[in-house]
């Protein structure tokens, strides 16, 4: 098994090091580390090249962390692949985990596991609605995302079947992808915490980004126009969808964005919502 781990990253120099030696600490070693720089205009470069000569660097015009991660698949040479967001850090036995599954699991082509929080330095609890688990989650998939980016071990085939991230969805991309996947087959799930996620930083997603239920919409509508979704699993996202839709209209209503109140009262028409 040959493993590829794969970190996007955009100007965060600071924290870079910080995933990269998680990776570099782990008990079974991956086969390849790429960073992929998505066009920062800090020392990124000159710090990669300087502290890890080996590790790969590469460098794109700045086009978003879809694209980062897709161009990252595209150079990698593993038959499985890791993501690391670069905010992230990972347990020393993250890998070797979720290798044990899937050598006892053969069928499975994505493996994910629980995870820490934290928020400004300080250890953060996770609600119920937040708790993860595996086989075949596509129900859970619907209202949020329950698949963390950086906790995911997965099959290189299984991202060329779904031709990875898609590169026009400014945010929920990772949504997106795990919703397509968990449609059709099961995931395992290691119920350790193998990855620490850390939150409160400027550039956060959540921060960066407005009214992220706006981009979930497009993906449950962009499923059941696809028609590769069986009954049961279009009943349950039409539920979802429509749930999303009357709550984001009432926000644009309350906002006076008239347009975009238009633009989903039309979404939920034709779709008979």
């Amino acid at each position: 098994m040959q493993i590829s781990v794969i970190i996007p990253t955009y100007n965060r120099v600071a924290m870079l090091g910080r995933a990269i030696d998680s990776v570099l600490a782990q008990t079974t070693p991956a086969d390849e580390i790429i960073v992929v720089d998505d066009g920062s205009d800090d020392d990124t470069k000159i710090f990669v090249g300087a502290c890890y000569p080996q590790i790969t660097y590469l460098y794109q015009a700045h086009a978003g962390v879809s694209a980062a991660r897709n161009h990252g698949f595209r150079f990698a040479d593993g038959d499985w692949m890791a993501l690391l967001d670069s905010d992230d850090a990972w347990q020393p036995t993250k890998l070797t985990e979720q290798l044990a599954l899937a050598r006892q699991s053969p069928e499975l082509r994505l493996i994910h596991s629980d995870e820490l929080w934290f928020r400004n330095g300080k250890p953060l609890a996770q609600q119920d609605h937040h708790r993860k688990r595996g086989g075949w989650i596509f129900d859970d998939c619907l209202p949020r995302c329950v698949i963390s980016p950086s906790a995911v071990l997965l099959r290189r085939e299984l991202i060329q079947q779904h031709q990875g991230f898609d590169e026009q969805l400014p945010a929920c991309e990772d949504y997106d992808l795990w919703l397509r996947v968990c449609a059709h087959e099961p995931v395992g799930f290691v119920e350790t915490p193998l990855v620490r996620k850390y939150g409160g930083h400027a550039d956060q997603l959540s921060r960066t980004v407005p009214a992220l239920d706006q981009y979930r919409i497009k993906v449950l509508a962009r499923l059941i126009d696809d028609g590769l979704l069986n009954d049961e699993q279009v009943e349950a996202t039409r539920a979802t969808l429509a749930r999303k839709l009357n709550i984001y209209i009432s926000g644009a209503r309350r906002r006076g964005h008239q347009q975009e109140v238009r633009q989903h009262v039309d979404l939920q028409c034709r779709l008979n919502l």
